[in-house]
């Protein structure tokens, strides 16, 4: 059953991931972006939401399995986009947006580590 319910929350994330990159497109109306705006969403609300589900999550279970593992590794491994990042940072370098790429780096960590000491501090609010 865990395994099930990790991977039933890994397909959740993967929907969810396509839905923003989806909207995404349809709210530059279809043009690309010159910044992955998408995959840097994904992350950094992928961070924010991993920090709250692992405090949250400390003790609760999913159909008897540890929430943790279902929201977490499930739904938010398949959410992040880590590989996506790492590509379309190659493809900036590549290009010739060293700034952009460089930027995109710095940016995706610390905002990624801001949102996820965030999500740790609402799960301690909503546990506390």
């Amino acid at each position: 059953m865990q395994w099930l319910l990790i991977a039933l929350g890994g397909a959740a994330g993967t929907l969810l991931r396509y839905g923003l990159a989806v909207g995404t497109e349809k709210w530059v109306s279809g043009e690309r972006l010159p910044f992955p705006v998408a995959t840097f969403a994904a992350n950094v609300l992928g961070s924010f939401l991993l920090g709250a589900i692992l405090v949250w999550g400390e003790g609760r279970t999913i159909a008897g399995v540890d929430a943790r593992l279902v929201l977490g590794t499930g739904a938010m491994g398949g959410f992040t986009t880590y590989s996506s990042f790492d590509i379309e940072t190659l493809k900036l370098f590549e290009a010739g947006h060293t700034g952009r790429a460089l930027l995109y780096v710095g940016a995706t960590v610390l905002v990624c580590l801001l949102s996820g000491w965030a999500g740790l501090r609402l799960g301690r609010a909503l546990t506390g």
